[in-house]
């Protein structure tokens, strides 16, 4: 994309930032690993971590999702901004598709309003963290620079 900048200065921050989301869907997921142990998979009751709704399915995907974040991190060249990026987009679509079914038996991940808040805001931070991460070549900045002017 011209428009998403190349080496930005606070990129190692943005980084970080994405690291800490990575990392919290991992707490999160591991103690909801533990909350939902005996219970089905995807079972709909009261089963609360850190205040949000879950049940042993939300729990081991946040646990992937964590991780994935955690290890697109620790790669770098990139594959964080492209990792970031698309999840973001996919925690989205979800938190967007368990808003429009909360009340109904098609809230399959036992999501409440705070779980779905939460989600979607991680999703704005990963989105922001994979628009500010790219790394590049000299060339790639200078011509993203000479782009920014002309707009």
């Amino acid at each position: 994309m011209a428009h998403t900048p190349v080496n930005h200065p606070a990129r190692p921050i943005y980084r970080a930032i994405g690291g800490l989301v990575g990392l919290y869907f991992l707490v999160f997921g591991a103690l909801g690993v533990i909350a939902g142990l005996g219970d089905e998979f995807f079972v709909q009751d009261d089963t609360k971590v850190l205040g949000q709704g879950t049940n042993l399915g939300f729990s081991l995907l946040s646990v992937l999702i964590g991780v994935v974040i955690l290890a697109g991190t620790a790669i770098g060249r990139n594959l964080d901004v492209a990792i970031n990026q698309w999840l973001a987009y996919a925690l989205m679509v979800l938190g967007l598709a368990e808003l429009a079914f909360l009340q109904t038996d098609a809230n399959v991940f036992n999501f409440t309003i705070v779980t779905d808040i939460v989600v979607l805001t991680l999703s704005l931070v990963l989105l922001m963290v994979g628009m500010y991460g790219k790394i590049g070549s000299d060339g790639e900045q200078e011509a993203w620079e000479k782009a920014r002017l002309v707009l």
